[in-house]
């Protein structure tokens, strides 16, 4: 899903070589459940049901997931680890092709043979439960010492229909090098402590630097000779809905029912963004169409600070870390208010199953921590349960890891960040038609970034479109 971030199939290519089991929401190879990357000693055991003493035929159970062929027989490896640990419920993996994922779901729902349980993409899920086609899973923590975070259920008129299957929130990374370099204090890691919108501004025009060593706003200086630019924000659609909300407006009303990005605090929110290449001649230009802002930028060495998702702590920047980047992690900075977005891939029950209960029993355990622990602790997935923020001992398990930055300025920046009053869910997690909305919105605001228009003008010509495209018209 390049329209937006694919935490499922986005991840791919870096999960694939951890060779973690219990990808969930991610076509990654699952060959063992070791820790990858950090102590195997430190990654708790695998959770397993109660075995039952009954003699009774099991309950089949089908779980559709999008991979290869080769990836559904390594998940399937791990569903017959949960098959031999009971004897109640027997899982089959189905494997599609990521290509085809919904529209292969989508022909299975219509000739009433969907599976009883399974993958979904973000921007289904709503869809779905508005045509009645997913189970509400309320009760699959019941009796559980702990449950996900509020911001990970996915929610349709009041009911939990859906629980994200990672935690990804978003993050302001920076390289601590070029920082050093210019004598320059490191951005915040603690939310009380968070730069405002000005200060992070100001602070990348100290990092910019042009081919005679000139700063924004200093005499000389060539916005046309930059060598270092002080920052990026990702301006995906998606992402940049948490801007539009810092700012006091957002995408849509809080219930999902309206559209608001045409107020003026939306409009200007986006505008900021824009201007940071723009005007502050602090960021290089990008056009919100590639998902790969930390690889062109903070691995690239060529911009001091940038804004995504902590999925890149695992994706790209382990790697980058052992040929010598330096990087740091801090909270975003903020406009008015300080936001950040959860986000990842659903775990669902499908309503035409005849076996709720064992559905939603297996994936409680395939997508606990413990079976999904290489990709936890090689920073591409984030725990989903309460406990692993708030339990000081399995913080620790899951944070102090040569795979992230120091322990207490990463859980300040993220552990604590992710459970704050900041984060918020993104938008798909509770409205409809995102896909075709960011699609929309991605197209218009080409000609913002690169400033052939405004975006007041661009979003005012477009905004009874943007409506449109928010209610499934085309």
């Amino acid at each position: 899903m390049k329209k937006g971030k694919k935490i499922g199939a986005g991840i791919l290519a870096a999960a694939c070589m951890l060779g973690a089991v219990g990808c969930g929401n991610d076509e990654s190879d699952k060959t063992n459940t070791a820790s990858t990357g950090a102590d195997a000693t430190k990654a708790p055991a695998a959770q397993t049901p109660q075995s039952s003493s009954s003699k009774t035929e099991k309950v089949k159970i089908t779980y559709s997931m999008w991979g290869s062929e080769a990836e559904g027989s390594q998940t399937q490896a791990v569903a017959d680890k949960f098959n031999a640990s009971q004897d109640k419920i027997e899982v089959k993996v189905q494997a599609i092709p990521w290509e085809n994922y919904m529209t292969k779901l989508n022909t299975m729902a219509t000739a009433g043979q969907l599976p009883d349980t399974g993958m979904l993409r973000e921007d289904g899920v709503i869809q779905y439960s508005s045509e009645g086609m997913l189970n509400d899973v309320s009760s699959m923590y019941e009796g559980n010492d702990s449950k996900p975070l509020d911001s990970l259920a996915y929610k349709y008129k009041g009911k939990t229909v859906a629980y994200a299957s990672a935690n990804e929130i978003l993050i302001l990374y920076y390289n601590k090098d070029m920082f050093d370099k210019a004598k320059v204090p490191y951005p915040p890691s603690a939310l009380d402590k968070a730069w405002t919108w000005d200060e992070f501004v100001n602070t990348a025009k100290k990092l910019t630097v042009d081919k005679k060593g000139k700063h924004p706003g200093e005499d000389g200086f060539d916005p046309k000779s930059i060598v270092q630019y002080g920052a990026s924000v990702e301006n995906l659609p998606w992402q940049m809905e948490a801007w539009t909300i810092s700012n006091g407006g957002g995408f849509y009303s809080k219930d999902g029912a309206d559209v608001r990005i045409g107020e003026d605090a939306s409009i200007e929110a986006i505008q900021k963004v824009a201007d940071l290449y723009l005007k502050d001649h602090v960021a290089p230009l990008s056009v919100g169409q590639t998902d790969d802002g930390i690889q062109r930028t903070i691995i690239a060495g060529t911009v001091a600070m940038a804004t995504n998702g902590t999925w890149n702590v695992g994706t790209s920047l382990n790697t980058a870390k052992e040929k010598g980047l330096h990087y740091g992690v801090a909270v975003l900075p903020y406009m008015k208010d300080k936001v950040t977005l959860n986000t990842s891939g659903a775990s669902v029950v499908f309503s035409q199953t005849k076996h709720p209960k064992e559905a939603m029993e297996w994936l409680k355990w395939y997508n606990s921590e413990e079976n999904n622990w290489g990709l936890i602790s090689s920073g591409i997935w984030m725990p989903t349960l309460e406990k692993w923020y708030k339990n000081e001992t399995l913080t620790h398990k899951w944070v102090d890891n040569p795979n992230f930055p120091p322990y207490d300025q990463y859980k300040s920046a993220v552990v604590d960040y992710a459970q704050s009053s900041a984060a918020r869910p993104a938008s798909w997690f509770y409205t409809n038609n995102t896909t075709d909305f960011n699609t929309l919105l991605g197209s218009v605001l080409g000609d913002v970034w690169t400033g052939k228009t405004t975006a007041k003008d661009a979003i005012s010509k477009n905004l009874d479109a943007l409506k449109a495209a928010h209610k499934g018209k085309k």
